[in-house]
């Protein structure tokens, strides 16, 4: 069920670079890199975000506007959405700078759902 959802994500996406399935300990729980995703060091990226999810999270909490569901970083040399499936769980995916960002965060919201699923059991 995660490699088809982010074989979706991927697909769907014009200038995506690959897509990862992270726990909020850092640690991937699935990951599909297209080539210049690799070259990229998406996955090293994707856990360094970890870190960006738990402070949002507080933030959210400490000020009463409730849960994260979606964190947006933009570089010169790629896009990062990454998108909450669960308080410990989200998908984060990579983008090329031209990349259609608003499919990839479409499709993020569509794996959310389905996603959600999978980890509410």
């Amino acid at each position: 069920m995660f490699r088809e959802a982010l074989e979706s994500i991927n697909g769907r996406t014009e200038g995506a670079l690959g897509s990862l399935i992270m726990g909020t300990d850092g640690i991937a729980v699935e990951k599909l890199l297209l080539e210049g995703g690799i070259e990229a060091n998406i996955d090293v990226a994707a856990a360094e975000v970890t870190s960006l999810v738990r402070s949002a999270q507080r933030a959210g909490r400490d000020t009463g506007m409730g849960a994260v569901r979606e964190i947006i970083l933009t570089f010169e040399g790629m896009n990062l959405i990454a998108r909450l499936i669960t308080a410990d769980y989200f998908v984060v995916l990579a983008l090329h700078p031209d990349g259609n960002l608003g499919r990839g965060r479409f499709e993020l919201r569509k794996a959310e759902l389905d996603l959600a699923r999978e980890f509410a059991m």
